[in-house]
């Protein structure tokens, strides 16, 4: 088996993500075995590929600035990640989700398995880090996909 920086940058991605199945959910925190919210969960594959924090990350609500109608996870996401668009799935892309038609895009999980099933890997409250499937109702809610680059 190849080594893990040899691999593609999904199947890092994926491979990280997965070792995170199981940590608690804890808002704002993102530590292995610990706890991690969805975006803590983004955070800590980062490190383990990059070796460090995207940005230094300021203390967040549960609301996601919901009330301003901000898109601050989008902005974000933009500012590291690579957009793609949303109908060339990969292993490995980070999702999106807009969880009411009219709120802000709040919600963030992986792209684990493409095809038949497909499943995501997110820090879902109330459950932890879990790999779900990606049924029609999430697919839904997918408002964008990006790609981590292969250099961060």
């Amino acid at each position: 088996m190849a080594d893990f920086h040899s691999k593609a940058i999904g199947e890092r991605v994926v491979l990280s993500a997965r070792k995170w199945i199981d940590t608690p959910y804890r808002h704002q925190a993102s530590t292995l075995g610990a706890g991690a919210d969805c975006l803590g969960l983004i955070r800590g594959v980062w490190r383990e590929i990059y070796g460090h924090e995207p940005e230094s990350i300021p203390n967040y609500s549960q609301d996601w600035s919901e009330p301003q109608g901000e898109e601050r996870l989008w902005r974000a996401a933009l500012r590291h990640l690579i957009a793609k668009p949303l109908n060339e799935a990969a292993s490995g892309d980070v999702l999106l989700f807009r969880m009411r038609e009219t709120g802000v895009a709040k919600h963030l999980g992986f792209s684990g398995k493409i095809g038949d099933s497909p499943t995501f890997i997110h820090a879902y409250s109330g459950h932890g880090v879990l790999e779900s499937p990606l049924s029609p109702p999430w697919q839904r809610r997918i408002v964008a996909r990006f790609s981590f680059p292969e250099e961060g």
